[in-house]
C-alpha cells in the first residue's frame, strides 16, 4: 500500500492521449537514461529517453533502446553506429557515462511503425543528427537589399 498524501483527482487535469507522434523530424534533447537488461538476460541495452523540445509536439517523449550487448554481432554494431550518431549530433565524441549526453539538443527522424507484439502503432527513431539552426539574419542590411553572401 502507498500513502497518496491527500491526492485530489479533481485539482488535476486527466492526461493527454498517448497516441504516436506522426512521422517527421523533432528537436529533442536526452533527459533520460539507463541500462537494461535484454528481454532473454543475454546482454544488455541502453534505454535513452528523447523529449521533444521544440514545436507543436513539445513536451512528448520517444524511447530508443541500444542493444550494446549481444551474442548477435550485427545488433551490437547497428546499436554503436546509432550511439556514434547521437555523440556526432550533440558533441560528445567521447562519453564516459550516458548522463554527458542530456540535455543536449539534437534533431531526431521518428517514424510511425506497429508494434509486434499488439500491433499498435508506436514511434520508433530512425536518425539522429545535429540541430539545424537557422542562420542568423541581418535585418539592416536584407532591408538596404544587400546580398546575403555580401553581408
Amino acid at each position: 500500500m502507498a500513502n497518496l498524501n491527500g491526492f485530489n483527482a479533481n485539482n488535476v487535469e486527466p492526461a493527454d492521449d498517448f497516441d504516436p507522434i506522426p512521422a517527421g523530424k523533432y528537436i529533442a534533447a536526452i533527459t533520460n537514461s539507463q541500462i537494461k537488461p535484454t528481454k532473454n538476460g543475454d546482454g544488455s541495452l541502453l534505454e535513452l529517453q528523447f523529449e521533444i523540445i521544440e514545436g507543436e509536439y513539445k513536451g512528448r517523449l520517444v524511447w530508443s533502446r541500444l542493444c550494446l550487448e549481444n551474442k548477435n554481432e550485427l545488433t551490437v554494431k547497428i546499436a554503436k553506429s546509432q550511439l556514434a550518431d547521437i555523440c556526432r549530433a550533440v558533441g560528445v565524441m567521447t562519453p564516459t557515462d550516458s548522463v554527458q549526453l542530456h540535455n543536449l539538443p539534437l534533431q531526431i527522424s521518428v517514424k510511425v511503425k506497429k508494434r509486434s507484439d499488439s500491433d499498435e502503432a508506436t514511434n520508433e527513431i530512425k536518425k539522429y543528427s545535429k540541430r539545424e539552426v537557422a542562420p542568423v539574419q541581418n535585418t539592416a542590411a536584407a532591408a538596404k537589399g544587400i546580398a546575403p553572401w555580401k553581408r
